[in-house]
């Protein structure tokens, strides 16, 4: 059965997920699936724990990732969601291309803010052949993402990973003295503060019906640098738009996810005063959620 999600066409994930292959790829979900009040399978999404397990399962069912582990309190992606912004830029990729998407490790992809999920190469690298650099401010999810790299022989030589040693910068630091890449990605921090992570959350679980707003949890995880940064998704983008003004030829294309419609005015005027010579923004939706990319050249 299709979910009305609007997924790339190219996604893996537009079907419901089918519970028995997921089990019998990682049987450590059984224990968190339930059926539902409509006698539907699922799992408790309000559980960090389940969700986790359900992204292990997930990864091992249709990217042949046979380790994945975070550690705790980690931001644990949705996995469609990510598949999306990387066939929407395979797509990109394309135009300039012939049309033709262009695959293998000739194509060079910079990850900014990896996070220790390693959530972006593991799927550019398993459905485009892309090799990736990532890159993190936190020395811990750098560290957890190299051991996915390292226990993973299908990741073997296709993603480096780079500690960001400033962590006010973003491109400055990680991109190397005449280094060129195809692409960009990058995942902001969505909220201003940690405090506006945790209302958010918030009001996320008391529209789901929870009713102890004090213990609802952070079910995505998130440590604060993944989470906020002074001045939101906004500010961060801004000034990845600076600093890639600086490095013009070093991308072929610049991108950043964009969760809020609200924050697309300063993003366009940010990228008018660089003199940006072509802005593509591209819509995603995902159930009742719709975000989009922002792309950008020189």
């Amino acid at each position: 059965m299709k979910h009305p999600q609007g997924l790339h066409p190219r996604n893996r994930h537009h079907e419901r997920y089918d519970f028995k292959t997921l089990i019998a790829a990682c049987p450590e979900l059984a224990p968190f699936v339930s059926m539902n009040t409509y006698g539907v399978e699922t799992i408790d999404f309000a559980g960090p724990d389940a969700v986790k397990t359900l992204n292990k399962a997930l990864l091992r069912t249709f990217y042949g990732i046979t380790f994945w582990d975070l550690p705790a309190g980690y931001l644990c992606p949705p996995v469609p969601g990510r598949a999306d912004y990387i066939h929407y830029m395979a797509d990109l990729l394309g135009e300039r291309n012939g049309g033709v998407i262009p695959r293998g490790k000739s194509v060079k992809v910079l990850d900014i803010g990896m996070g220790a999920n390693c959530i972006y190469p593991i799927i550019g690298h398993h459905e485009y052949g892309w090799r990736f650099v990532g890159s993190d401010v936190d020395a811990v999810a750098i560290r957890a993402a190299k051991q996915i790299v390292a226990a993973n022989s299908t990741l073997a030589g296709a993603v480096e990973c780079r500690l960001q040693p400033e962590s006010s910068a973003i491109f400055k630091g990680v991109v190397q003295p005449g280094e060129v890449f195809a692409l960009s990605i990058c995942n902001p921090p969505f909220h201003a503060s940690t405090e506006e992570a945790i209302a958010g959350t918030q009001r996320k679980w008391k529209n789901l019906g929870m009713k102890n707003m004090a213990i609802a949890p952070l079910n995505f995880g998130g440590k604060h640098s993944e989470l906020s940064y002074p001045g939101g998704e906004a500010a961060f983008i801004r000034n990845m738009i600076t600093e890639s003004a600086g490095i013009p030829q070093s991308c072929g294309w610049f991108s950043s996810l964009v969760s809020k419609k609200s924050s697309l005015p300063a993003i366009y005027k940010a990228l008018k005063h660089v003199g940006a010579t072509d802005v593509r923004t591209i819509e995603m939706n995902q159930g009742q959620k719709t975000s989009r990319v922002v792309a950008w050249r020189f």
